[in-house]
């Protein structure tokens, strides 16, 4: 299983933090694999997954580096930044940090999530700009118009944990936070079910990031700062 190293002092000082990049990204998943997991996702998913075909239809560049950056098992590093912690940042000012991704850096990280060489049609230096310009395009036409009822459930979850974890401490607030999460004991958190190594985070600040889809992935800017 994959776990991570965390100590009590890194624990206490871990918070929720809202992201709309975060939520940007997850429904970009759900667009992408066109599965819904309720009703209500199935809906706005048949409302809004033709335009996103439509969309990757006028960019190939762009479809072909969305296929990559999801990968099968790991999500690029570029394409999913861990928040930085201070608050909820403004989508406009999260989405800048993937526009800045050098091109060496989104190769590198594509190659990760892709498990192999690089195709040729990605070697080319605008990547991050169009996988930033298709995450502007999933804000726009399919986070933003229900963004307020969106955040009204987020904010409802994070109160909701903070509730359990006052009466059972973590392993109350983060039971069924996402399949594979559980706290081990011992300073131990498991965040998946894979076969990674041990990854040592005490002394990070640890950020747990609520989204609505059914997705979950981890991120970090090693070695100050954790997400799940």
């Amino acid at each position: 299983m994959g776990w991570w190293i965390v100590s009590a002092d890194t624990l206490a000082a871990s918070r929720f933090v809202i992201s709309p990049l975060a939520e940007t990204t997850a429904s970009l998943m759900t667009l992408q694999r066109g599965a819904a997991s309720h009703p209500g996702e199935r809906a706005w998913l048949g409302t809004h997954r033709p335009g996103y075909r439509q969309r990757l239809a006028t960019d190939p560049v762009a479809a072909a580096a969305v296929r990559a950056a999801l990968g099968r098992n790991w999500i690029a590093d570029m394409l999913a930044p861990a928040p930085l912690g201070a608050g909820e940042q403004p989508f406009a000012a999260e989405l800048a940090r993937i526009r800045a991704a050098t091109p060496g850096q989104v190769a590198a990280d594509l190659e990760v999530s892709l498990g192999g060489p690089l195709p040729g049609e990605l070697r080319r230096p605008d990547v991050a700009e169009r996988l930033a310009g298709l995450l502007q395009w999933v804000w726009d036409d399919s986070v933003r118009p229900y963004w307020a009822a969106r955040r009204r459930v987020l904010e409802a979850d994070i109160l909701a944990r903070s509730a359990r974890l006052g009466a059972g401490g973590w392993v109350g607030a983060l039971d069924g936070m996402r399949p594979g999460i559980r706290w081990l004991g011992s300073g131990r958190l498991q965040i998946n079910a894979r076969k990674y190594p041990p990854r040592d985070i005490s002394g990070a600040q640890l950020l747990f990031v609520p989204v609505t889809p059914a997705h979950g992935w981890t991120s970090w800017e090693e070695p100050h700062r954790y997400a799940l």
